[in-house]
């Protein structure tokens, strides 16, 4: 049998790199603003940036992010009380996935924060231009660059927006942990209500929420799932979220306070103490034990 080969698609494609520039501000930093046709992110390292596009005034703190599309006016300022520090990057991108980076403000984790110091180190590695002027328009390749330097920029990049899209999608989720994607049940109007949580996962619903939006009764709707699951619809979804917590906890790129507010609870001590109840363990036991578990020698046949 010939072997044939498997034609990968390309879901995110970086097609050329403008400019890549970390700068530390003044406090009383202002640049008036520009447009042009590519994309263009700010991150704010250290302290606190203003921005302003065409849909508003935002702040942004450590690690939030902003991505401008193309053609977007925006602008940055320091608050004239701190002095900030911003990574700015700007790209050419027509993936159609990059729309998901429209009109949000986002947070790196730290696994996004260390691509994105890879970066940075890779950039110096590759230009000549100081990478502390925000006016620069064009960088400038040193004359000796090292090997794949260029590539592992757009390598990295991507790496960046592939990961920060399937961290923010629940597509990700029901990928990844949907074990209620697959649960078995008879009953359709079941299913689609599952659906419905997996979809709402990071947010904190009623019965009284679910119910209505998807026009069922709440008796009935209880009834369904103790039939089904032996449990209430809110219970389900309870560990629904926990479950997921369970995930993020092994991914490993978000702190418990950050996987509590990614998940909609309304404090660090409530998640914990539902975590703790529904597993047995506080995250931090949790955490812990698949740690050892990753880190057991391999016994010896």
């Amino acid at each position: 049998m010939a072997y044939q080969s498997i034609q990968l698609d390309q879901e995110l494609f970086v097609s050329d790199i403008y400019t890549i520039h970390y700068y530390e501000y003044r406090n009383d930093f202002h640049f008036d603003g520009e447009r042009h046709d590519f994309w263009e992110f700010q991150c704010v390292d250290k302290g606190i940036a203003e921005v302003i596009t065409d849909n508003g005034t935002y702040t942004l703190t450590r690690s939030q992010v902003i991505f401008h599309r193309p053609n977007e006016f925006h602008t940055l300022k320091a608050n004239g009380r701190t002095a900030p520090n911003i990574i700015v990057i700007s790209f050419a991108c027509n993936s159609p996935c990059m729309k998901f980076f429209e009109n949000k403000i986002l947070e790196f984790s730290d696994t996004e924060r260390s691509i994105l110091g890879r970066i940075i180190a890779e950039a110096r590695n590759c230009f000549a231009s100081p990478l502390d002027n925000p006016y620069l328009e064009k960088m400038i390749k040193k004359s000796t660059v090292p090997f794949g330097s260029q590539k592992l920029l757009t390598l990295y990049l991507e790496e960046l927006l592939i990961h920060m899209i399937r961290r923010y999608t629940i597509a990700h989720y029901s990928a990844s942990a949907g074990i209620y994607d697959s649960c078995q049940t008879s009953s359709e109007t079941c299913r689609n209500i599952i659906h419905y949580l997996g979809e709402h996962v990071r947010q904190s619903l009623t019965i009284e929420d679910i119910s209505k939006d998807n026009m069922i009764g709440r008796s009935q709707l209880q009834k369904l799932f103790r039939e089904e699951y032996q449990c209430g619809v809110i219970e389900f979804f309870s560990r629904m979220k926990i479950d997921f917590a369970k995930q993020l906890i092994r991914e490993n790129d978000m702190n418990f306070t950050q996987i509590s507010d990614f998940l909609g609870y309304s404090s660090i001590h409530y998640f914990s103490r539902q975590f703790k109840k529904l597993s047995g363990m506080t995250p931090t036991e949790y955490a812990t034990s698949i740690k050892a578990l990753s880190e057991r020698p391999q016994s010896q046949s």
